[in-house]
């Protein structure tokens, strides 16, 4: 990866310091100490060759007169290269409402703010970090952010699309193992927000509905009082049994039609795919997000 010392954020009239580096591999550049600077705040640039692109103005964009800045990630909208990639992912970053920015980051498309434009106050950064310097493999964006997260920050997006992704096969992203990211967010999902539920429904009988449940400790399983769905072949069989456990008997969980079963759930199916089928059954429900339900595909 390929990275370069930005102009200090004096030149464009901010009151901070960034982050910048020479060639390296994926990650060092972002976890080194901040340059020195008259401010509080700092960027995040730590840029691909071929994969990322800042635009020249987007340090006054993102970091501007009157944007919240103690214990927040400030962020912004992307565009691809070329211009059809990802579409799903691109829709996701860019149409996430404000709300949307704590309460979706559980799901596989990880930070809800393209790291490349983070922006924090040098003493958050400094409260929530170091990236993790575990090397090639390791999610280091994502650790940081639910780190930041942890710690009770926030997330801004400023609505312009200030950042372009171009794709290229050797990206650092690729070295970083699916398994290794589910992982991380199981974790994350029982450590943040199973506690504040006495019982949850994962929303899928599927495949990534019990591999969520698999996944689970034993403590959060016990928590699951149903899987739902609308397939009438898993309604009608009408259990899941998790023939793993060592427990005798093995739990059987029922299995239920979405409108028959009870909030809050966990919702394991990918959106933006089925014509806007699961959104509209969602909305039917009249929940709310982060109280009723959270997305976790």
């Amino acid at each position: 990866m390929c990275t370069h010392v930005s102009r200090p954020c004096a030149s464009h009239g901010l009151p901070g310091a960034v982050i910048g580096a020479q060639c390296v591999a994926a990650g060092p550049s972002r976890r080194k100490e901040p340059v020195p600077g008259p401010g509080l705040g700092l960027r995040e640039q730590t840029l691909e060759t071929g994969t990322e692109g800042l635009r020249t103005e987007a340090p006054a964009h993102l970091w501007r007169p009157g944007l919240p800045r103690s214990a927040k990630i400030i962020g912004c909208q992307v565009q691809r290269e070329p211009p059809n990639s990802t579409q799903r992912y691109t829709r996701w970053l860019n149409q996430l409402e404000p709300g949307q920015l704590l309460t979706q980051a559980f799901t596989s498309h990880g930070p809800t703010v393209p790291m490349p434009t983070w922006f924090c106050s040098r003493a958050w950064f400094s409260h929530v970090g170091p990236f993790d310097e575990g090397g090639r493999g390791v999610p280091e964006d994502l650790l940081f952010f639910y780190e930041h997260l942890r710690k009770g920050g926030g997330v801004v997006r400023v609505d312009r699309s200030l950042l372009m992704y171009r794709y290229h096969p050797a990206a650092a992203t690729h070295a970083v193992l699916e398994t290794t990211i589910w992982t991380l967010r199981v974790r994350f999902l029982e450590e943040q927000a199973l506690p504040r539920w006495a019982t949850f429904t994962i929303w899928n009988a599927g495949r990534q509905g019990r591999r969520l449940y698999r996944s689970l400790t034993a403590e959060s399983r016990r928590k699951v009082v149903a899987f739902c769905d609308v397939d009438e072949n898993k309604i009608q069989k009408g259990f899941y049994c998790h023939e793993e456990s060592q427990e005798r008997p093995k739990p059987r969980v029922p299995v239920l039609h979405f409108r028959a079963a009870r909030p809050p759930f966990v919702i394991c199916v990918k959106l933006d795919l089925t014509g806007g089928a699961v959104e509209d059954n969602l909305r039917s429900l009249h929940l709310r997000e982060g109280r009723d339900f959270l997305h976790f595909s």
